[in-house]
């Protein structure tokens, strides 16, 4: 096939290039915002650093130059643009949020240097048919369509450099998240930076991976909810992983299908991430849409990309058991003890802080308290969360980070919210909850 230039970028490999592009995203932005604060003087105003540094401009170009990069800059980019908990400008949510999208993927050419690398020169004639442009690409890797014995398969090829440079990255990344503005004074992303790190690779390790696919194989094995890719060991390496190709559609498929479909899909993937937390001690903690799709032929929920599974402890499964019991009842002293167990604040929060952060978990888990179907498509509560959070994140003092491992199971947690309201689904969620208190 032929490849889309429009769309196809090398991805830089050695450190040295992709610390260059980092600190020359760095120099533009603060080139740029210099240039809007004498602007701003010239008009007699007063220059806003933040105001400044996330200029639409400027948003475009960290989203256009971390797109083009890839790996462990991506990835950061799209854990931190979920509903993790974190208080961000919504200037830099929607900066980060344009990572989520697809990114631009390799050439035909770096391709197959890197396939050369993994299977060998003349690995094309293992194939009947091997896909060159992807049909799916993301900030780790990109998926392509190939044909073996009859078998259809899905292929997923690991950018070259990606788990060399995490770490540089990250670190080099961080100086672009500590300029002014971009972040509440005082955060440190310390913590969630090392877990960052400490998943991205796991999650770069295609073997690591292919266990996670296995795992959770078996744990649904004979499920008629859902479906998942089976591993095929003997084309997979530790950068990439192959799969059988299993033919679906998008979850939006769903949008139009009867409210009792929908309805059952969300409460089939709500009970999902319950049981990961509560049962399985295994979480998918990335609730990308892309990694829901629709087997309208079985009426099952396609499960894809379980890089970022996560084994969760069993003391953090305590805590979490602990706050769906203050959930369900009515002791606001019960619950803000629950709360900072968690880590959504600590004792050094300041108390109207802690008041806040109680009203919106108050808020949060007023559906979880009924006994009739929540309504997720008309409900206002992701817009009262929401304005809850802006209010928070008004104050620039508030600086606590929640520990790395909350955020991401409160990732996960948002996304199939959000996933919920976007299918307009009713759901009756206190069944659902009692069985794991």
């Amino acid at each position: 096939m032929t490849d889309d230039p429009a769309r196809a970028y090398a991805v830089p490999t050695g450190r040295l290039d992709r610390m260059l592009r980092i600190g020359g995203t760095t120099s533009g932005i603060l080139g740029s915002a210099v240039a809007g604060g004498l602007r701003q003087l010239a008009r007699g105003e007063r220059p806003s650093v933040a105001g400044a540094l996330l200029t639409p401009a400027i948003a475009a170009r960290i989203t256009r130059d971390l797109g083009q990069m890839r790996g462990a800059v991506m990835k950061l980019g799209q854990m931190m643009s979920m509903d993790t908990g974190l208080v961000l400008p919504p200037e830099m949510t929607a900066i980060l949020a344009a990572l989520r999208a697809d990114a631009p993927h390799m050439p035909p050419k770096q391709l197959q240097t890197v396939l050369n690398a993994e299977w060998g020169p003349g690995w094309y004639g293992r194939f009947d048919r091997f896909d060159v442009r992807p049909f799916a690409a993301a900030s780790i890797g990109q998926v392509h369509r190939a044909t073996q014995a009859g078998r259809d398969l899905a292929i997923k090829v690991q950018y070259p450099g990606v788990r060399a440079s995490i770490d540089s990255d990250l670190d080099n990344l961080a100086l672009v998240m500590r300029l002014p503005g971009l972040l509440p004074r005082g955060m440190d992303l310390s913590p969630l930076l090392a877990e960052a790190k400490r998943q991205l690779h796991v999650e770069a390790d295609y073997r690591a991976e292919a266990q996670h696919l296995t795992a959770f194989r078996d744990l649904l094995a004979g499920s008629d909810r859902f479906v998942l890719p089976e591993l095929i060991p003997d084309l997979s390496t530790p950068q990439v992983l192959a799969m059988t190709y299993v033919d679906s559609a998008p979850i939006d498929a769903l949008l139009d299908a009867p409210q009792a479909t929908r309805d059952r899909v969300a409460r089939d993937l709500i009970d999902l991430c319950l049981r990961e937390l509560f049962a399985f001690g295994l979480m998918q903690t990335d609730p990308n849409l892309a990694n829901y799709r629709w087997d309208a032929g079985s009426g099952r929920v396609v499960l894809l990309d379980f890089g970022a599974a996560m084994p969760i402890d069993p003391g953090v499964v305590a805590d979490f058991r602990g706050l769906l019991q203050v959930a369900l009842g009515d002791d606001p002293d019960a619950t803000r003890a629950a709360l900072q167990r968690i880590g959504y604040f600590d004792t050094a929060t300041a108390p109207q802080h802690q008041d806040l952060i109680q009203s919106m978990f108050t808020v949060a888990m007023e559906p979880l308290r009924q006994d009739a179907p929540f309504d997720f498509g008309t409900s206002p509560l992701l817009e009262t969360l929401r304005d809850m959070g802006l209010a928070l994140g008004a104050d620039r003092d508030l600086a606590h980070v929640p520990p790395p491992a909350t955020l991401f199971l409160h990732r996960k947690i948002g996304g199939i919210y959000m996933l919920a309201a976007r299918l307009g689904a009713r759901v009756a969620l206190r069944p659902l909850v009692e069985r794991f208190r």
